[in-house]
């Protein structure tokens, strides 16, 4: 049974709403909301650290390609089948304890990703890691069930934006960690984090009041994940299987007939995982779309940028192989000099820094997320006054003029930080508007699985549009064309694509950022100042 809400513009006490933290000290409120906050980055602290570790990671899983970007993938992918699954659970059976659960998920899964060598063992601790996106979108559901409502926009915000946290913190400690004691160092040190985490959360953070019966409905999980697998799978491999080949075309129509066939089986069961009649309606139904579309941009920037930048450039890959093969000749007994060696690349490629993780993580990867972490609070107060609408409009005007920047601007590291950075304030706009006008748009005892639904679309966007990018990465490589003494051979060159795969890859999120763009400009909903859901729960 669900509390229930009143209008606190018609009531100011807080005697119909038990458990709210009406009357708390601001330092009692702090501490809740800090608690919180700090267990939500478990789910973005293994996005950024990995994201920016994905080039030194091939070092292990060099037999694997472009198909490294599966460390992050596969979060999408776990992701749109456990959000929903545990953002039910958190309304029948309390928010903080289904934190737990993904926490001790997290736990285990970075435990697993520190121990093993073998790929496949790599991507199920990554998988069980994935759930620790969950505590996001569940710690919405927490802030509204327990915060002040006047401090509720804010909240959200600072959770949404409080990524910002481990986007800066994430790539130096994972800089100093993987320079100094390799890729594994990342996964102790997550494991680490929420273990430590763990403790403050059951002894500081209270439990949400606010309850539902029902049940989890086990068809609608596996028809969702299994529609999702099929398609990310065919998104993914397309480029090799051919996008219109018989054999690839069959994963892409099992896929999608598997998520028609979840629309129909949850729109019929009694207690189905995703309320359908919740979805369709316009105030929910268009947020979660403009999600969807807003998502990858934000997904596909960092990634890149990461992997073009820690890229050798091409005069220092040319010197490398050069030397790789008069030090192989030398091995086997033959003096040959670097002179009779001729290596070109068709084609060339214009990027490439050689920096190390650290140097990344300060020359660009920290920027971005600092801004926003700053931005967050800001466009959180923005809801408060004119509604949530207005920042997700700033955000996706600020994302779109990224994406051009992405897609026209020669290629250098300075310029790809100002673009970065300019995306960064579009970060902390669109994170603070996000959950405040999911939060708006249903009553309390429907936001836990309604933040699952947010975190499915955003799961999803991010997966897919990540899959996207690493059909067009490997489908533009490089290709070294070696003549030694006369003689000539071929050989792509592993983890280096040509400038045309990023490029395609960029045209792709732009597209989709504007897509969102008008969505959100044409949205009726969030044109009012948000209320911390009041206006929901009446």
């Amino acid at each position: 049974m669900s509390t229930v809400e009143s209008d606190p513009a018609r009531n100011n006490t807080a005697k119909t709403e038990p458990g709210r933290m009406e009357g708390a000290s601001r330092l009692r409120i702090g501490a809740v909301l800090a608690v919180i906050i700090l267990y939500t980055e478990v789910g973005p602290l293994q996005y950024t650290m990995v994201v920016a570790a994905l080039q030194p990671m091939t070092t292990t899983f060099d037999a694997v390609g472009g198909n490294i970007t599966w460390a992050l993938i596969i979060l999408g992918l776990v992701g749109v089948a456990a959000n929903p699954l545990l953002g039910k659970a958190s309304d029948i059976w309390g928010k903080k304890k289904i934190m737990l659960v993904c926490g001790t998920m997290f736990l285990l899964g970075s435990v697993i990703c520190a121990l093993t060598s073998n790929w496949t063992v790599f991507l199920i601790g990554r998988g069980l890691s994935a759930f620790a996106l969950a505590t996001q979108v569940i710690a919405f559901g927490l802030v509204r069930d327990l915060l002040p409502r006047k401090y509720v926009p804010m909240g959200l915000a600072l959770i949404g934006t409080g990524v910002g946290f481990t986007g800066v913190v994430g790539p130096l400690v994972g800089g100093v960690l993987v320079d100094s004691f390799g890729w594994r160092a990342l996964f102790w040190f997550m494991a680490i984090f929420v273990l430590v985490l763990t403790p403050l959360l059951l002894a500081v953070v209270p439990e949400s009041p606010v309850r539902v019966a029902g049940r989890v409905d086990p068809y609608g999980v596996v028809l969702l994940s299994a529609g999702a697998v099929l398609t990310l799978l065919y998104l993914n491999n397309g480029q090799n299987w051919g996008w219109a080949s018989p054999g690839g075309l069959a994963w892409l129509i099992a896929g999608l007939v598997l998520l028609m066939l979840f629309f129909v089986v949850e729109s019929r069961v009694r207690r189905p995982i995703i309320d359908m009649k919740l979805l369709l309606e316009p105030k929910l139904g268009l947020v979660l779309l403009m999600a969807v579309f807003s998502i990858g941009i934000t997904a596909v920037q960092p990634m890149a940028l990461g992997y073009m930048t820690q890229s050798p450039d091409e005069e220092g890959l040319h010197r490398s192989m050069v030397d790789g093969v008069v030090d192989r000749a030398r091995a086997g007994g033959t003096d040959l000099p670097a002179g009779a060696v001729e290596v070109t690349f068709d084609p060339g490629y214009s990027y490439g820094n050689g920096f190390g993780l650290l140097e990344y993580a300060l020359h660009i990867g920290i920027w971005a997320s600092l801004i926003g972490m700053i931005v967050g609070p800001f466009a959180g107060l923005l809801t408060r006054r004119v509604g949530a609408r207005v920042p997700a409009i700033i955000a996706l005007t600020l994302l779109g003029v990224s994406g051009v920047g992405f897609v026209v601007a020669d290629y250098s590291w300075v310029t790809y930080l100002v673009l970065y950075v300019v995306a960064g304030v579009a970060f902390g706009f669109l994170w603070a508007a996000l959950p405040n006008l999911v939060v708006e748009a249903v009553p309390p005892e429907q936001q836990g699985i309604s933040s699952g639904m947010l975190g499915v679309t955003l799961a999803l966007g991010s997966g897919v549009a990540m899959a996207i990018t690493t059909a067009l990465l490997n489908h533009n490589p490089v290709v070294a064309h070696f003549d030694i003494a006369g003689e000539s051979s071929t050989q792509v060159v592993p983890q280096v694509f040509a400038d045309s795969g990023y490029t395609q890859s960029f045209w792709v999120v732009l597209v989709t950022t504007v897509i969102a763009l008008i969505i959100a400009v044409l949205m009726r909903h969030g044109r009012k100042p948000a209320t911390g859901g009041a206006h929901s729960a009446v």
